[in-house]
């Protein structure tokens, strides 16, 4: 299987490696990732996980000839995983898409899934399914607009266009660009920042975060609420600390 894994400390990077299909997702891929980030969500000893691609390809979305022969089953919203594998998961964990190459149609949909990207200078990022009539069923109609805002979203959505870096940048698609073939290193590099802060606060900072959507002002920050009550109830350690000078000017 063309996946691999690689835990490093606190921190799985996940490799989608098939070069020939410019990173292409079928259904034993698709359950490959998925059950690559299953493993990071049960397990303790990891905090955060990167994924990327191989050779230059991050994901050129769904194996259309596998979707054409119909090897490539596609669950209903609820009843599996995504057509591209971990895109329905609601991990408790950030993740970190570092893109070398394309990320276009179902593999911009799974560098939307990530919390953050980093994309190197070679990235392109796109919904080139726009072109062949196929549409986006892996969240990406509804994670798009969260991340860059509903006009941006439309326009590329609607054209199909190329994204490259530096308006990826500009208009909030990506977090950081890399030089090229240094994405996964800046990825890597990060995940252990984050992963070396107290996790319970920044997964439940997250969470809040990523729930508001469709909640009323007063039920978003119950939610923000009950959320920091479990950081806080796990001790007033971390306030201590503040108190006492540590973590003061980047410490």
């Amino acid at each position: 299987m063309a996946v691999t894994v690689t835990d490093e400390g606190p921190v799985r990077v996940v490799v989608l490696d098939r070069p020939a299909a410019r990173g292409a997702v079928d259904g034993p891929h698709a359950r490959a990732l998925l059950e690559a980030f299953e493993e990071l969500e049960s397990r303790e000893d990891l905090s955060v996980g990167v994924l990327t691609g191989s050779e230059g390809h991050f994901c050129a979305g769904a194996d259309l000839k596998a979707v054409s022969s119909g090897e490539m089953p596609v669950w209903d919203p609820g009843k599996g995983p995504g057509p591209m594998g971990p895109t329905r998961l609601h991990l408790s964990k950030p993740v970190i898409a570092a893109v070398e190459g394309h990320a276009v149609a179902g593999g911009l949909e799974l560098a939307l899934w990530c919390d953050l990207r980093v994309a190197s200078s070679t990235a392109v990022f796109g919904v080139y399914c726009r072109r062949w009539g196929v549409p986006l069923i892996d969240g990406g109609t509804i994670r798009l607009p969260r991340v860059v805002g509903q006009g941006v979203a439309l326009d590329l959505v609607l054209s199909g266009r190329s994204v490259l870096p530096d308006e990826a940048l500009r208009i909030g698609l990506v977090n950081r660009v890399a030089r090229a073939g240094e994405a996964l290193a800046e990825a890597v590099a990060w995940a252990h920042e984050l992963a070396a802060l107290p996790q319970l606060c920044a997964r439940e900072d997250r969470l809040s975060l990523l729930e508001q959507w469709g909640l009323s002002l007063d039920d978003a920050l119950a939610n923000e609420w009950a959320h920091g009550m479990k950081s806080l109830s796990a001790g007033v350690g971390g306030a201590a600390q503040f108190v006492s000078g540590q973590g003061r000017h980047g410490a």
